[in-house]
């Protein structure tokens, strides 16, 4: 059995707000009742691969999703708000048209005038999966339970991928999830947006 650490990154069920298309940011949304029958059938998939340690957001919507893989795989979940989605200050409850009438410029760069800074995001995603990292045994999963865009930022600081040219990574759909693996001294993407459980990858391919 190889030593080396696997980390998956799982996006929440989906909510109401975002059928709308609104920002969330750091609003507190509940799953809503197909978001529920996502995060139950991924958490009955994902505890097949044996978690080792769960953390969440605190906010209730990657917190109830983690909560159906913890039932399922009896591995308690662990909350941290370095994992919270980025704070998108007067932009929070807007819809998407919404924003691209009144900030123009600033939605296509998704540049919040008064959010949080995207590098923050960055920094508190990375150290977050870090802490997750220090009590994975090795050879172990930690599964990583977040939003959309803190993941998409948080696996390219994982990868060594700077914050601007992040939408290399194509974003992760409601109750999807992506998998990293440390090979040597670096992370490697193994799954981007999966719905399936990951397909066994030989690692020896150097040859």
């Amino acid at each position: 059995m190889s030593d080396t650490p696997r980390v998956l990154f799982w996006r929440h069920g989906r909510t109401a707000w975002n059928v709308e298309n609104r920002f969330q940011g750091q609003t507190d949304i509940d799953l809503d009742p197909i978001g529920h029958a996502q995060a139950r059938r991924a958490g009955e998939l994902l505890a097949s691969m044996n978690p080792d340690v769960i953390v969440a957001s605190d906010l209730r919507r990657a917190a109830d999703t983690a909560g159906y893989l913890s039932r399922a795989s009896g591995v308690r979940v662990e909350y941290d708000k370095g994992l919270r989605e980025r704070f998108g200050g007067s932009w929070q409850g807007l819809t998407g048209v919404e924003l691209s009438e009144r900030w123009p410029a600033e939605h296509a760069r998704m540049d919040i005038p008064d959010g949080e800074d995207i590098a923050e995001v960055g920094d508190r995603m990375h150290a977050a999966v870090e802490r997750g990292l220090g009590k994975t045994p090795p050879g172990g999963l930690l599964v990583v339970v977040s939003h959309g865009a803190a993941l998409r930022v948080g696996i390219a600081r994982m990868l060594g991928i700077s914050d601007e040219q992040r939408e290399v990574l194509g974003p992760i759909s409601n109750c999807c999830w992506s998998v990293i693996q440390r090979r040597r001294d670096h992370w490697r993407l193994m799954e981007h947006n999966a719905a399936s459980l990951p397909e066994p990858v030989v690692l020896s391919d150097d040859a």
